[in-house]
């Protein structure tokens, strides 16, 4: 059965291509409300497709903050669409949302793609707190709430300290994630933490959960995406270089932390293993990686789950400047959650950046002759992981 699916899923590989992209309201969007920076990107990224509102038949959206997202959304777009896909798989969503897309394409359910989220968190008038209190309803953890965790922080560390206790990872790799983050947000001028640091200042920062400190932590902004996807012929006729969707996959083995069979190995290890087989790649064929990286254990985790190196070594995988700027192996180009932007959920982001530097896009930051990329989602306390395989024309 499953070798049928991976055949199946084979033909789909290239068939459905990023056309644009957008971004609204980075940082501080003073004076908008969520669903106005997400029209903006909204726009943005049709635009940038060299298509109009008129043209999007499909739609995918989700939010943290409302359970009927898409509805409020297609209304303020106007769109009347064919295909609508509001699944909340948290931050992964928007790298979640790719498959289904791809298929309702393919099958010619639609002919146009939106991919959008927005968030003001940073300067909503409602509080986190609030919006805490209301997700214990809406997202309920009954084995771990009544300990009163710092959500999802708390989580994170844990998995942390595991991989420290078992592998021998040191708070020093750690802090080369965000190092390495840092010195890539200092090429971004669309970054928001853009401050040089050294390794001792993050290793000196506050601890906030023990091992993660406060350099260790995603920041907290506002922020709007989208992507539009379309069929690969059509795509070739738009302005933009087509960025082909080679492989997609996602996977859930949870919810929360204290369900994970072994806080050292996610569900990446089975998504990454689909994107891959629909891709025809490996790991060793990627240029360029874009990793959900809320908290510095995120990408060493990510790294081993999904093949660049094995189970225990990505402490020593990410040191020496190995994923920072110049390194053997560019991850997270744009700065990351941890440096450029994270406005509650990261995912959309990844796809900005990683179609940007295929489409040659990124300026100071830009990775020469980049051609394959992987985007992973992470949503949830390592919950939910979605893997993306993105190539040019070339890979094809």
């Amino acid at each position: 059965m499953t070798a049928f699916v991976e055949r199946d899923l084979r033909a789909l590989r290239g068939a459905v291509a990023v056309a644009g992209v957008g971004h609204a309201g980075l940082g501080q969007a003073n004076g908008y409300t969520e669903m106005e920076i997400l029209v903006q990107a909204a726009q943005r990224a049709v635009a940038d497709a060299g298509l109009t509102l008129r043209d999007i038949d499909g739609i995918c959206t989700a939010s943290v903050t409302s359970p009927m997202w898409a509805m409020p959304v297609i209304e303020h777009l106007g769109l009347r669409p064919s295909f609508i896909d509001s699944t909340m798989l948290g931050g992964s969503s928007f790298v979640a949302h790719l498959m289904p897309a791809i298929q309702a394409l393919a099958s010619g359910q639609c002919n146009a793609v939106l991919v959008c989220y927005g968030s003001t968190q940073r300067t909503s008038t409602v509080s986190r707190a609030e919006i805490a209190k209301a997700r214990k309803h809406l997202d309920p953890q009954p084995y771990e709430t009544p300990y009163a965790p710092l959500p999802p922080l708390s989580a994170y560390a844990l998995a942390a300290a595991r991989h420290m206790h078992q592998y021998g990872t040191t708070r020093e790799q750690l802090a080369e994630v965000a190092l390495a983050a840092s010195r890539w947000a200092q090429l971004n001028p669309e970054a928001q933490r853009r401050d040089p640091i050294t390794l001792e200042q993050i290793l000196a920062a506050p601890m906030v959960s023990d091992p993660l400190t406060v350099r260790d932590c995603c920041l907290v902004t506002d922020g709007a995406g989208a992507y539009v996807l379309v069929r690969a012929d059509r795509a070739r006729s738009l302005p933009r270089p087509p960025v082909y969707v080679l492989g997609s996959a996602t996977a859930v083995w949870h919810r929360q932390i204290s369900a994970m069979h072994d806080l050292t190995v996610t569900s990446a290890q089975e998504s990454g293993r689909r994107a891959f087989a629909m891709a025809g790649v490996t790991a060793a064929d990627i240029d360029v990686v874009e990793l959900y990286d809320a908290f510095s254990i995120n990408p060493i985790l990510f790294l081993e789950d999904l093949g660049f190196c094995q189970k225990g070594e990505g402490g020593a995988f990410v040191s020496g400047g190995r994923i920072a700027p110049g390194g053997a192996l560019p991850v997270n180009t744009n700065g990351g959650g941890l440096c450029c932007v994270h406005p509650g959920m990261y995912g959309v982001f990844i796809m900005i950046e990683a179609v940007r530097q295929l489409r040659g896009d990124c300026g100071a930051r830009q990775i020469n002759n980049a051609r394959l990329a992987l985007v992973h989602g992470n949503g949830g306390t390592l919950s939910s992981q979605s893997t993306a395989i993105l190539g040019t024309a070339e890979t094809l």
